[in-house]
């Protein structure tokens, strides 16, 4: 099939590129690089350097290539900017996205993929695994964000046909090392405790200690990043078999807290970890586990690296090629 990826040269993005292209798909980018890194992708494939809202570029692209599906990872996604700057994610994640999805329909492009968050959550009112059903209370103009870009899917549902995939919380690296998270001023875990594990950051802060959790510290489902883009190209796949508009959620349905997360690490690296507890956060979530029964109802896949180890391993190992590479 011949694939449409915005946001492309992201993290996320370029593990969904290679897993495309390792199972025989054509592949086109869009990215305006502002956080993508182009050095990353692989030469095989189609790139156009421009903003999702340059709608002259992405129709033109679209008109020149009969593409199966749009992939949709465009986005801003860090929970305390957004916290501080609400517009800026509003016009980016939901305007800016619906214009996109506008362009593709004019282009007889209605097949979508879209990447969305478990953020949309906020802090459900049980501690069971939490289903697509569960009510949306999102804490932060993150999670506000991509909601009302799913509205808009779901509000023209007759004119597109899509697949919505809520993420849980993402982590870790290509086993074989071809690409992984660059970030700075990360804000993601296991991309913090890695930097402390290969001397880019002196500790980690664990902000939060009095949640109401077996120990204080917040609870996360972490899921390996090449196993979510396994499922975009089984997502991909019912899309187009079905023809059936679905939202599933991405993760394990495991979840471990900030701590066990540290402790792990430690393990792994015998113990070079330092932390410190912090104030908690404005906008986090005290417990994000997932229901993935809906998933595993409708599309047979397997996750191939279900094990936090594994995870934070592939995670330092990237960690310790970017120091070798100074990037």
């Amino acid at each position: 099939m011949n694939i449409l990826l915005t946001g492309g040269a992201v993290y996320i993005g370029i593990h969904v590129v290679l897993a495309l292209l390792d199972n025989g798909h054509s592949v086109s980018v869009i990215d305006d690089l502002s956080t993508g890194h182009k050095d990353l992708l692989p030469h095989n494939i189609q790139f156009l350097e421009c903003n999702i809202n340059n709608k002259n570029k992405v129709a033109a692209l679209i008109k020149q290539n009969n593409f199966d599906a749009l992939m949709h990872f465009a986005a801003f996604i860090k929970v305390e900017e957004s916290i501080k700057n609400p517009e800026k994610y509003f016009t980016n994640n939901t305007d800016n996205a619906i214009n996109l999805f506008n362009t593709c329909l004019e282009n007889n492009l209605k097949n979508i993929i879209f990447s969305s968050t478990a953020a949309a959550y906020g802090n459900p009112k049980t501690n069971i695994n939490i289903p697509e059903t569960e009510i949306l209370r999102p804490l932060n103009p993150y999670g506000e964000s991509k909601i009302k870009t799913e509205k808009f899917l779901f509000q023209n549902k007759d004119r597109f046909k899509f697949i919505i995939l809520r993420y849980f919380n993402v982590a870790g690296a290509d086993p074989t090392l071809r690409t992984g998270l660059i970030s700075k001023n990360t804000t993601h875990l296991i991309k913090i405790t890695s930097e402390v594990a290969v001397g880019k950051r002196e500790k980690v802060t664990i902000f939060g200690n009095d949640y109401n959790t077996p120990d204080g510290t917040a609870i996360r489902d972490y899921i390996h990043v090449s196993d979510l883009a396994d499922i975009h190209l089984k997502a991909m796949e019912y899309l187009i078999s079905n023809k059936k508009s679905k939202i599933f959620n991405c993760g394990y349905g495991k979840g471990y807290s900030v701590k066990e997360v540290v402790d792990i690490t430690n393990k792994i690296t015998g113990g070079s970890i330092k932390f410190e507890y912090g104030k908690r956060r404005l906008g986090d979530a005290e417990n994000l586990v997932s229901d993935i029964s809906k998933f595993h109802q409708y599309i047979d896949w397997s996750p191939r690296y279900n094990n936090l180890s594994t995870i934070i391993e592939t995670a330092i190992n990237w960690e310790k090629k970017l120091n070798a590479k100074d990037l």
